[in-house]
């Protein structure tokens, strides 16, 4: 069990190694050779476009075995990436956003096959904790990678980033390839459709008393999380007094927040449930948000840490929820069902956030966020539609479910 969980994350690692790097220099590649602001921000929305077909990409990793799948998918990338090398000029920036478009599909079919698989094959007492340790290694990765990524570009340009990221997924293909699981192909059904299946995660999450209010906190969460990302620069600029490069020293403390985060939420997630879980760190990160708009450096750090301490908080234990609620059958639709309902409100609030933080001040937009979220929190502790009872016990775990 030790070495499956160690060889699953030292793919996560060096695979988000690799993709952090990528995703910080796309827009830099694309800003050098174009000079256009627009076009750099256009390379985020390619690499997060394809989570909007996520219920119809999630339903490939429950019609396949999810290893050789999470291995082809890596191999594929691995395979593509070097096309980036003949990207050396503006006529040629098509060719990159092509590619990121790829990235996006390949990242949510293999988070649907990678959530399933850890599903079938470890003990179900221990998902928190291993979703935890999950988080931990995919944040310290944003904390180094961008240093490595911006030093190559600086002195050797996009294409040694691009290759580096392919023998990431060389070695994370390997590091799956090596996985000791035994599964067994999906079963076939003489009814099966594409678009049913697609369905069905959907149906899944609604009819479940768990999953449902988990899968909407997150949602609501991510909102709100966009409202305050958009917030940043102007807490920086006109709240801080600082150099809008200030940005990174807030978003450093946050990552070292939710390394943290992932560290301790396994231990957390085996005494409480997973709902109390995340109402706990909706509230602090609700609190956070609102204790962002004091015009104070300390305060300003000590909140980027609580945010990174109570966002990671909701996801894990949404995703840690879906291991154990859906069906063995359904877990990666489930999954990218999930992945899209969640993160899609994030992308439309930041669209929003810049609009408000126009006419708004953000020492009035931050506490309204932030006060919005204990609200949504005290939602998420007791939600009337999961049929939730005072005085009644929490559910227990489930005994660990066979691997296939």
């Amino acid at each position: 069990m030790r070495r499956t969980a160690g060889l699953y994350l030292a793919g996560v690692l060096v695979s988000g190694f690799g993709s952090t790097a990528l995703w910080l220099v796309s827009g830099i590649w694309v800003k050098s050779l174009t000079g256009s602001d627009a076009l750099a921000a256009l390379t985020a929305f390619a690499l997060w476009a394809p989570a909007l077909c996520g219920p119809l990409l999630g339903t490939l990793a429950d019609r396949v075995r999810r290893r050789p799948l999470m291995v082809g998918a890596d191999l594929a990338m691995a395979a593509l990436l070097p096309v980036l090398l003949r990207v050396d000029s503006a006529d040629r920036i098509w060719l990159l956003f092509a590619v990121l478009v790829v990235y996006g599909v390949q990242g949510v079919v293999h988070e649907a096959a990678e959530v399933a698989l850890a599903a079938s094959v470890l003990d179900r007492r221990l998902l928190g904790e291993f979703n935890g340790l999950r988080t931990t290694v995919g944040e310290g990765m944003k904390l180094v990678a961008p240093l490595v990524a911006a030093g190559l570009f600086a002195r050797y340009g996009g294409g040694p980033v691009a290759l580096l990221d392919a023998a990431t997924f060389a070695l994370a293909a390997g590091a799956f390839a090596l996985l000791r699981v035994r599964e067994e192909p999906p079963p076939r059904r003489e009814s099966a459709h594409w678009l049913r299946d697609t369905a069905e995660g959907l149906r899944v999450i609604r009819s479940s008393a768990t999953l449902r209010p988990l899968v909407l906190g997150g949602s609501f969460t991510m909102l709100l999380a966009g409202l305050n990302g958009a917030a940043v620069y102007a807490v920086v600029d006109r709240g801080l007094g600082h150099a809008p490069a200030y940005a990174g020293v807030l978003y450093a403390a946050q990552g070292v927040g939710s390394v943290v985060a992932g560290l301790v939420a396994g231990r957390l997630l085996r005494r409480v449930p997973e709902r109390l879980f995340a109402a706990a760190g909706l509230g602090l990160f609700a609190l956070a948000v609102a204790a962002r708009a004091l015009p104070y450096d300390a305060a300003a750090l000590a909140a980027g840490a609580a945010i990174g301490l109570g966002l990671p908080a909701v996801l894990i234990a949404a995703v840690t929820a879906v291991q154990r609620e859906a069906p063995a059958e359904a877990v990666g639709r489930v999954a990218a069902t999930a992945h899209t309902l969640v993160f899609v409100p994030n992308a439309l609030a930041l669209a929003l956030g810049a609009g408000l933080v126009a006419v708004l001040d953000v020492r009035v937009l931050l506490p309204v966020v932030g006060a919005a979220g204990l609200a949504g929190a005290g939602v998420l502790a007791a939600p009337p539609w999961a049929g939730f009872r005072r005085g009644r016990k929490p559910r227990p775990v489930p005994e660990p479910r066979a691997a296939r």
